[in-house]
């Protein structure tokens, strides 16, 4: 852990030597992180409740002194790479300081909100989803969203279809990730068996992106679910091919926009949203400038100043045909796509990574539609 900027943290995963060797520990942690989640939920949901007995906040809360965000250096989390680059996010705040800690998967990022680590973070819909259903209701509120699209199954270019992953070795980011639940769901519509702990027809190994790009440059693995720009990667740099892009997936039956899927949404703890709904907005406001810019800014310009921000938190700048191919998979958008989170819930239920439940009170859209001019829906699973 490095700080890389005044209130910035970057957290880089530690790359293993012998991955192999140490597949078996990865994924014992991993089973054990999802655990460590399912805690930090339970006590932000007493937390919550406890504060709601005892707090006395005034009625129209008041700013933060601090806001605590967490993103990804991913190009999927671009509206928070935009926000904080070009300093949208901190003149909305205007006082209240901004603090960023850059994350690697979203379960790690769930774990710190609950922990109250930070506020609000960037993430996927499945981690979201997952601490709601946990925390019975309490942890966090989906506030917006920021991305849809790219996300890719890319694997070696023998393999022609889904008949021939039987007994193969697959990867996805971290197990409970958004992009491992959507795997472990299109495998299971295949007709193939997967578990948590990487048995079954096809092994799904929870893995560190850039540990996966090795990997697959050395043969031991046949392919990943990825997001944005690490499926460009494998197929620029590691002769990968498609093999399922998510977004042929979606009809839009769901959500009116066919092609269209969550892939990176912006949540808040529920009490920091409460004691602070005018930092919230003030959040809102940067993160609606942010995805506007990266929607009206021309091609190059924007490729570049995402590349910045991605060398500032991620280490490192990515070549300009992997930022290129990227950016034209991903649709930026404040709209989280909220019709789409049953069948979200449903996947993570099938591929055992969380429970069924009651989804009602997942978003509070209110305070986006105030400061938005695209007006976006709860489709009844909140406040809009």
């Amino acid at each position: 852990m490095s700080t890389s900027r005044p209130g910035m943290t970057r957290i880089v995963a530690g790359e293993s030597q012998t991955p192999k060797r140490r597949r078996a520990l990865e994924v014992a942690l991993t089973v054990g992180l999802v655990l460590l989640i399912s805690l930090g939920a339970v006590v932000a949901s007493a937390v919550a409740r406890d504060s709601n007995a005892s707090a006395a906040p005034d009625a129209a809360g008041t700013p933060a002194a601090e806001l605590k965000l967490g993103y990804f250096g991913n190009i999927t989390h671009a509206p928070a790479l935009v926000g904080v680059q070009k300093g949208f996010i901190a003149r909305e705040l205007g006082d209240t300081k901004l603090s960023t800690q850059v994350f690697n998967a979203g379960p790690a990022a769930i774990e710190a909100l609950n922990a109250g680590a930070i506020d609000a973070t960037y993430i996927g819909p499945n981690p979201a989803i997952n601490s709601f259903v946990k925390s019975k209701g309490e942890s966090v509120s989906v506030i917006a969203g920021a991305a849809s699209g790219g996300a890719q199954l890319v694997v070696k270019p023998e393999i022609k279809s889904a008949a021939d992953l039987q007994g193969k070795t697959l990867a996805s980011p971290q197990l409970g990730g958004t992009q491992d639940v959507a795997l472990r769901a299109w495998l299971g519509k295949q007709g193939y068996k997967t578990t948590p702990d990487g048995g079954g027809d096809v092994a799904i190994n929870p893995t560190e992106n850039a540990q996966t790009l090795k990997l697959f440059q050395d043969g031991k693995l046949d392919g990943a679910w990825l997001p944005e720009p690490w499926a460009s990667r494998l197929v620029l740099q590691a002769g990968a091919k498609v093999l399922v892009d998510e977004k042929d997936l979606w009809d839009g039956s769901l959500t009116g926009k066919p092609g269209e899927f969550p892939t990176t949404i912006l949540i808040v703890n529920k009490k920091f949203a409460a004691e602070h709904p005018q930092t919230v907005e003030a959040l809102l406001k940067g993160h609606v400038e942010a995805v506007k810019w990266l929607n009206d800014t021309p091609a190059a310009e924007k490729a570049a100043v995402v590349n910045a921000a991605l060398k500032q938190d991620a280490g490192k700048a990515l070549a300009q045909n992997v930022i290129d191919r990227s950016l034209k998979n991903i649709t930026f958008t404040v709209d989280p796509l909220a019709g789409s989170y049953k069948k979200l819930l449903q996947d993570g239920v099938d591929a055992g990574t969380t429970k069924q439940a009651d989804l009602n009170g997942l978003f509070d859209l209110r305070a986006l539609n105030s400061v938005a001019t695209e007006k976006t829906t709860a489709a009844g699973l909140g406040q809009d």
